[in-house]
């Protein structure tokens, strides 16, 4: 016991991430977990069936893999002691944030110990006259924002789930605000990082958050979006933006959905600075409708949102009413009330259950890629033409501003010869998308199931360049291993 404390690329898609596999790669001794108690006492481990399976998984079709323990740091320094004991054991370290990941970035595919963040909630400091805060691993997107309410600031990178700040910087994140303010990484300034070993490495200088620099290697960007390959990220400084002093929201419903993004394209060509411009096929309407009971139309629709001043609100709704009549556009409603708003966006983030009422007892998968603007209406044509005959029951639906929309597929999970279709149907669009000069995933990162596709988008040498520098930080490969690469 004291010597343990000193020392301180396939799918998955069989079976079906409701099962639980009951392979371990290997199991931890007594003495092991003992220690792991000794770090962070004893109420913070569980080694608890139930407990080890709901952190196995997340919210992809990845089946559960789950960790021999679980442990709940307090604080970076606890973080810092579990890791190098971990590492210095050869136990492979799996973080954990919300779970609402879609890529199977939680699943201990070599068992080992899955370190839950979500108990450093805290947020650490506050600088309102420099548009910044730091925050805690467990500190949520919507939490964030009830605290800075009364501060004229806001965070807007919004995925759809009330996911972790770190986790969303750890997985590249996104979401319907990204046209307007940048994802995640355009959002965030520095990070502190437990790396492997147990070192603590802040990426732009322990306590700094200024908006440039020129100095040395862009650590922090090496860290945003590597999903838990390389570090446990223990605090995000952020850049916060001023709240808009109005908001006016609208949906408009089109004949065709070549329609629809020939829209999207003319919007941003005639610098419209809408702050979110989102895109539902007519079966992703069809199901909103039903689900979130919308007065809309069953066509192609685009939802958009605009910011800004009551004179400058005028002037972008007139020039986008414009383009999108001369697109054929009906049904143009505006949303101005908070209230209406907020069902509109309520809708467009409850989507995905949506999808999933189209055929109950099925499960979803979700798929997410990324083209150039001027590539957006041929890719997406050519998909909805490809889902069609693929003979598969699913959406698109997007954050068309930026050239990035989802499928969301129902499938039963018992069927193998449907599960053939939809793994031959994702692998396609992606690379569809890859063709097109645009990426395999525009959010959802690359995880257990996008490896391949990676591989095909950054070529031989991107590749080994990314496991040289897996491999200087993490050389055991013990950092949730299985990973991107």
């Amino acid at each position: 016991m004291a010597s343990l404390l000193r020392a301180t690329a396939t799918w998955g898609h069989f079976p079906w991430r409701g099962y639980c596999s009951r392979i371990k790669q290997g199991k931890l001794g007594e003495d092991f977990v003992q220690a792991l108690r000794a770090v962070v006492g004893s109420p913070h481990v569980s080694t608890a069936a139930a407990v080890l399976q709901q952190h196995g998984h997340d919210e992809s079709m990845h089946r559960c893999q789950p960790p021999d323990a679980v442990v709940w740091p307090q604080n970076v320094e606890q973080v810092s002691r579990l890791a190098a004991l971990c590492y210095g054991h050869g136990v492979p370290i799996i973080p954990f944030g919300t779970g609402t990941g879609l890529e199977g970035g939680v699943c201990a595919v070599q068992g080992g110990v899955c370190f839950n963040l979500t108990h450093m909630d805290r947020i650490l400091a506050l600088n309102p006259e420099d548009f910044s805060v730091v925050v805690e691993p467990g500190v949520t997107r919507k939490a964030l924002n009830t605290h800075l309410r009364g501060t004229g600031l806001w965070f807007p990178v919004d995925p759809g789930a009330d996911a972790s700040l770190c986790g969303m910087a750890a997985t590249g994140a996104s979401g319907t605000n990204a046209v307007r303010y940048g994802t995640i990484r355009d959002n965030v300034l520095n990070l502190e990082v437990v790396l492997p070993g147990g070192q603590l490495l802040h990426t732009a200088g322990r306590g700094r958050h200024y908006r440039k620099s020129a100095a040395g290697y862009n650590l922090t960007g090496l860290f945003v979006g590597s999903e838990g390959t390389l570090g446990l990220i223990t605090a995000a400084t952020l850049r916060l933006h001023p709240a808009p002093e109005a908001t006016v929201a609208a949906t408009c419903a089109f004949p065709s959905v070549q329609a629809a993004v020939d829209s999207t394209v003319h919007i941003l060509q005639a610098a419209v600075p809408v702050a979110r411009i989102e895109f539902l096929d007519e079966v992703m309407m069809d199901a909103c409708i039903r689900y979130s009971k919308l007065d809309c139309s069953v066509a192609p629709t685009l939802f958009l949102e605009f910011h800004g001043s009551q004179q400058a609100l005028v002037e972008q709704v007139q020039r986008t009413e414009e383009i999108t009549q001369a697109n054929g556009a009906f049904h143009f409603s505006w949303a101005k009330e908070a209230e209406e708003r907020s069902q509109l966006w309520a809708a467009r983030h409850n989507a995905w259950y949506a999808a999933l009422a189209l055929r109950p007892g099925c499960k979803g998968y979700a798929t997410d890629v990324c083209v150039p603007i001027s590539r957006l209406p041929e890719i997406l044509v050519q998909t909805k033409e490809d889902l069609k005959a693929s003979g598969l029951t699913g959406t698109i639906v997007g954050h068309v501003g930026d050239g990035n929309f989802h499928c969301i597929l129902l499938v039963d999970p018992e069927d193998t010869e449907e599960l053939g279709r939809l793994e031959a149907f994702a692998c396609q669009l992606g690379r569809r998308a890859l063709a097109l000069h645009g990426t395999c995933t525009g959010e959802h990162g690359i995880g257990l199931g996008k490896r391949q596709l990676l591989q095909e988008e950054v070529g031989a040498v991107g590749i080994e360049t990314m496991r040289q520098l897996k491999a200087m930080l993490d050389p055991r490969g013990l950092m949730n291993p299985g990973k991107v690469l």
